[in-house]
């Protein structure tokens, strides 16, 4: 079967590991011929390339800034995406007849050649949804219902529904994602809906016990210290202002460290707050090289995920994997549209609490203090196994 990826996420090589390369590969070490379209924006001064690289043909196109540029800018290059993609998909894929094509959102404007590939070859389509836009953008504040930010967002709910519309299948990440897009989409058939969770190739990423001391010596994590560790995006969806809340509440805590490593928009604001107020039960990093991050985070003792309470659309973060995979358990402090939490404490692996109370959080707290949190790793490394592997994805497409 010869399958096509469509992506607006940078592939620098084929064996790196991200939620979609694991499930690429997985195609390809089972005998499916696998292709793949991803970007090389005009920042890193590159012409558009075709290349195989561990028997998976990489086609990068040379498009505008899509990631840490303007909004305006980002804007443009998201809308010629779908034509220049377009373009190199007739100029380089002329001889190749697709079976399957596989994308996911973002973006949602790559419709047009999805069409023309779908209709060229009579391939199947799958859309592996992981984010509901325009709808989050309304939540967040970026897009209104209402004036020209309306027009704005009455265009791309149009492009939202062109795109379900020409999946045969939607896999959404959780029981609640599934709901969401069926109660707010009643023209899609309930049968074209399906759960398809985040998933990766299972790696076995705890540590020993002598390099944990070394890396947490390196970072001047105490040894003595429950340490919560958040790492990823830095963003509005992560709710940074109670980030900061939670940290300001619990400054005072000699039992516990609070470990925030990552880059993003709302960075500045984190950096501006330890500079002002210079907690000494934490410290932010910039985002570090995956293999050190993957290390420093299997030497910590919590995971940390937050997302901002005004959403109404039921997020599911990626980064849950990779505390489960380090053997860590987590705790979840979002909005209640969100079923993460629920599968974390139904999973005997975390914790949640609603990303509005900091005094729950600061009781929450207090519970994972008190908790054999070292248990609740395993249970979480477990779960991951059972439910999270690539082999189950591959296996969800297939059928």
């Amino acid at each position: 079967m010869n399958v096509l990826f469509l992506t607006i996420g940078k592939i620098e090589n084929a064996e790196g590991h991200t939620i979609y390369l694991d499930l690429l590969r997985e195609f390809r070490d089972r005998g499916h011929t696998v292709y793949c379209v991803s970007p090389n924006e005009r920042k890193l001064g590159r012409p558009t390339s075709y290349t195989v690289e561990s028997g998976m043909h990489l086609l990068r196109v040379k498009v505008g800034n899509l990631q840490k540029c303007g909004m305006i800018e980002k804007g443009i290059s998201t809308l010629l995406l779908e034509g220049q993609y377009k373009a190199a998909v007739k100029k380089y894929f002329r001889g190749v007849k697709f079976d399957l094509i596989l994308y996911s959102t973002p973006p949602i404007t790559l419709c047009g050649v999805i069409r023309y590939i779908k209709q060229r070859d009579g391939a199947r389509t799958y859309l592996m949804l992981k984010d509901i836009f325009p709808q989050n953008a309304i939540d967040m504040g970026v897009l209104r219902t209402g004036g020209w930010k309306g027009i704005l967002y009455r265009f791309f709910r149009r492009k939202e529904k062109k795109l379900y519309a020409l999946s045969d299948r939607i896999g959404c990440m959780s029981e609640a994602n599934a709901d969401y897009v069926l109660k707010h989409n009643p023209e899609i058939p309930a049968e074209r809906v399906e759960i398809f969770p985040n998933s990766i190739e299972f790696f076995d990423k705890s540590i020993t016990a002598q390099e944990r001391a070394l890396i947490r010596e390196k970072y001047g994590l105490a040894e003595d210290k429950r340490v919560f560790v958040y790492g990823g995006n830095l963003g509005r969806p992560q709710g940074i202002p109670f980030l900061i809340d939670c940290l300001r509440a619990n400054a005072a805590r000699e039992d516990a460290f609070f470990l925030i490593v990552g880059a993003g928009t709302e960075y500045g604001r984190l950096e501006a707050f330890f500079a002002e107020e210079a907690p000494k039960n934490a410290r932010l990093l910039s985002h570090l090289p995956k293999e050190d991050y993957d290390r420093l985070v299997a030497a910590c003792d919590v995971g940390l995920i937050f997302l901002d309470h005004r959403f109404t659309i039921p997020n599911f973060p990626s980064r849950l994997l990779a505390y489960m995979q380090a053997g860590l358990p987590v705790l979840a402090a979002t909005d209640p549209n969100t079923d993460i939490g629920k599968v974390i404490v139904e999973g005997g692996f975390g914790w949640w609490c609603e990303s509005n109370s900091v005094a729950d959080f600061s009781r929450t707290i207090d519970e994972i203090l008190a908790a054999d949190t070292k248990a609740l790793g395993e249970n979480a490394k477990q779960y991951l196994k059972d439910n999270y592997t690539v082999q189950k994805g591959y296996g969800i497409i297939c059928k």
